[in-house]
């Protein structure tokens, strides 16, 4: 199953019984509005709503990362409420050029499903083009969604801390760049970034700010070269808690390479441990 599916793509299987299509809209520093209420307003026909907070994370305790892993029985529970099991194809959604639903895309496939795509441009290409949307709440049948976690595919602290003096390996830092300069810091105790990690703001892997459809695996792959992703043999992406660096992960799997690994903690996990390094400004 390829991991990028276009509109014209989705709006010809949205009806076929093996296709779950997922609404991850989630929104960090808007208060004033939630994904589940962009939902009800309105949403792709046969939708189900994904809640980042409660279905695509763990509770934060206040150490580590702000939205630690899910357990794997709740992460199960929450697939098999939505109506996944292994056979189904999973399409994910948002507003935001996957910032959101690349974490649905990335769970899945770190508990073992990799029949999931992310929607090319999301719910936005959906509406530009014209297309229907619902405001009617889908019932599915349950599925039976069993979980096989794949450890490989994440680093920890630690192991970061290790990398970001060995030449071999790429840290980076999906984050805007003001706060990789640590000029501000919203969320977290500190502001800067992990000494030698290279900034790759997640806004580059799309068209524009208006066309959120993704560029192309060859312009991807010259964007990641040039940072030395092509060259190094271990790559980790990190960017607040964890979220958004999915997308990134999700545009250098796009772009031919497909190894790169996550920090889940990220920043806020980072910054919280006084003994961690912080830098700051360009580098």
């Amino acid at each position: 199953m390829d991991i990028l599916v276009s509109t014209a793509w989705l709006a010809e299987h949205l009806n076929d019984a093996d296709v779950r299509v997922c609404d991850v809209r989630w929104y960090l520093l808007e208060k004033d509005r939630t994904g589940y209420e962009e939902y009800l307003r309105g949403h792709i026909p046969n939708a189900v709503f994904i809640d980042l907070e409660t279905d695509l994370a763990a509770h934060f305790t206040g150490s580590g990362g702000r939205h630690p892993l899910p357990r794997a029985d709740l992460f199960a529970a929450a697939m098999s409420r939505a109506g996944i099991d292994a056979m189904t194809r999973v399409i994910a959604y948002d507003d935001r050029g996957g910032a959101a639903a690349a974490r649905l895309w990335w769970l899945l496939r770190y508990f073992g499903h990799s029949r999931v795509a992310l929607l090319d441009g999301g719910i936005v290409q959906w509406i530009a083009e014209g297309r229907l949307l619902s405001r009617e709440i889908p019932r599915v049948p349950p599925g039976n969604f069993v979980p096989r976690p794949q450890p490989q595919m994440i680093v920890d602290m630690a192991t970061v801390n290790q990398w970001r003096a060995d030449s071999r390996a790429l840290i980076l830092d999906v984050r805007l760049p003001e706060r990789y300069r640590g000029e501000v810091e919203p969320l977290d105790p500190r502001a800067g970034h992990i000494p030698g990690a290279r900034n790759a703001p997640i806004a580059g892997n799309v068209q524009s700010a208006t066309d959120l459809r993704f560029l192309s695996p060859a312009e991807l792959r010259a964007r990641y070269d040039a940072l030395g992703a092509t060259r190094a043999e271990r790559v980790v992406a990190y960017c607040g808690s964890g979220v958004n660096a999915c997308q990134a992960i999700f545009a250098l799997t796009l772009a031919g390479i497909a190894d790169a690994r996550l920090y889940p903690g990220s920043w806020s996990e980072w910054s919280r441990d006084a003994r961690m390094p912080v830098a700051t400004g360009a580098e």
